[in-house]
């Protein structure tokens, strides 16, 4: 999976072809931008943007002598180019170029991150509308509490996922920002407009005040949006986990052809996939730590950040994208066992009623500290002796005597914890059709 996975688009923005080409990218915008001031010749952008020429490898042996990556990138293009390399980097610092382009990355992987999230999202919604009417147990503690259905979970994962679509989209926003202010930040060399010109090119809006580097909360930020998104993640694979326990066995995920679960013991078929998205959400939030650490840097900067943001930006939005492609694929191959879910709710005796049958004699006149003692002693005996809750509170007069048994018997009727089923899906934007 993992080598089908790096054949993929979010890898390929993270190469060291890429990042040069997004820096190239900056470079011949600002450069543009002062021919159209006047600074440099007109012919001279349009001459370098077919000159130049990316050769990694080449940069990196530069970089082993100046000891210094964006003067080693502009020396190998500029030998591309020719006398005309010149107006390269004309007033720019490095972090001009660096900051802007890494945006350009982080935008784009932005949106790769948002098309896998929608795929997920999609199905999510496709199986909340097959289970609607799934009934099964819900769980607090741990334990039986009241019934829900598998599709309500699931509407409520779709609505998480939402909100998730909403994160990274302001993920993206207060990461699309660029600056080619200069050394300090203060446009000493270049004027404001060619910062303009440039983001306006590439997409991105120009940072109201920046120092020599784009404010670090903004990394900071976009990384915490995104580290949601995989605790979302990490939340549902860790339901189906224990939807997978022996004892519960409600659903598993996808157990293929040839698969097997043990090296010693053929039967096992173990939640591997969603106990791997649990872990690497631990991973995830290990970044989000490094990158609250690179928001204080020293007066305009230092270069603390950098070497953290070249390992915890690449690999953080390459595993989200891993991750959603991942507990995709466990959706689609998700098996459910609706007739397991309805013996789990035999097997708590009925017990699921008390909540009803403690209302509905309170709504008739009983005290409730005394109609939840009276439930609650019978619900305990049904439980510990295995026997009938009904039966026990249909023999107690303090009931049958506020209830009859038509109201009783209507207290056991789940169907009732269903009502309102269909308003919860059209409130998460589940629709019929």
């Amino acid at each position: 999976m993992i080598a089908r996975y790096t054949r993929e688009a979010m890898g390929q923005l993270w190469t060291e072809e890429a990042r040069f080409q997004a820096m190239l990218e900056v470079e011949i915008l600002a450069c543009e931008a002062l021919a159209r001031r006047g600074v440099v010749p007109r012919g001279v952008p349009s001459l370098i943007r077919r000159r130049a020429r990316i050769n990694v490898p080449r940069i990196h042996a530069i970089e082993r002598t100046v000891k210094h990556d964006v003067i080693a990138f502009l020396t190998q293009v500029g030998a591309t180019v020719g006398p005309s390399a010149r107006y390269l980097h004309l007033g720019l610092t490095s972090s001009d170029v660096l900051d802007t382009g890494l945006s350009v990355q982080l935008v784009k992987a932005s949106d790769l991150l948002a098309k896998g999230l929608t795929a997920v999202a999609a199905v999510v919604r496709r199986l909340a509308k097959r289970h609607r009417h799934t009934a099964m147990m819900g769980r607090t503690h741990g334990v039986h509490a009241e019934p829900i259905t598998f599709g309500l979970k699931l509407a409520g994962w779709y609505c998480e996922l939402t909100r998730d679509a909403e994160r990274l989209q302001r993920a993206r926003e207060i990461i699309r920002v660029g600056k080619l202010s200069g050394a300090v930040g203060t446009f000493s060399q270049v004027p404001p407009q060619v910062e303009a010109y440039v983001c306006r090119k590439l997409g991105l809006k120009p940072a109201p005040v920046s120092t020599q580097i784009l404010q670090r909360d903004r990394h900071a930020e976009f990384l915490c949006q995104l580290a949601i998104v995989a605790a979302s993640i990490e939340k549902f694979a860790l339901e189906i986990r224990h939807l997978q326990r022996t004892e519960v066995l409600e659903a598993e995920e996808p157990f293929t052809e040839g698969q097997k679960g043990s090296s010693t013991m053929p039967h096992k078929q173990n939640p591997i996939t969603c106990e791997n998205l649990c872990g690497l959400a631990r991973l995830f939030r290990g970044y989000v730590i490094a990158a609250l650490e690179d928001v204080a840097l020293w007066h305009e900067r230092d270069i603390s950040h950098s070497s953290v943001e070249r390992v915890i930006l690449p690999d953080a939005t390459i595993l989200l994208d891993f991750m959603l492609a991942r507990f995709r694929e466990v959706l689609e191959g998700l098996q459910v066992y609706p007739d397991r879910m309805r013996e789990n709710m035999r097997s708590t005796l009925e017990l699921i009623a008390a909540q009803r049958v403690m209302l509905r004699l309170t709504e008739a006149g009983m005290r409730r500290e005394a109609a939840y003692a009276l439930v609650q002693r019978y619900a305990l005996k049904a439980w510990r002796e295995r026997g009938s809750f009904l039966a026990l509170v249909s023999a107690d007069p303090q009931v049958t005597k506020r209830l009859s048994p038509t109201k009783l018997a209507a207290c056991f009727d789940e169907r009732r914890s269903f009502r309102h089923i269909n308003t919860l899906f059209r409130r998460a934007g589940i629709r019929e059709a």
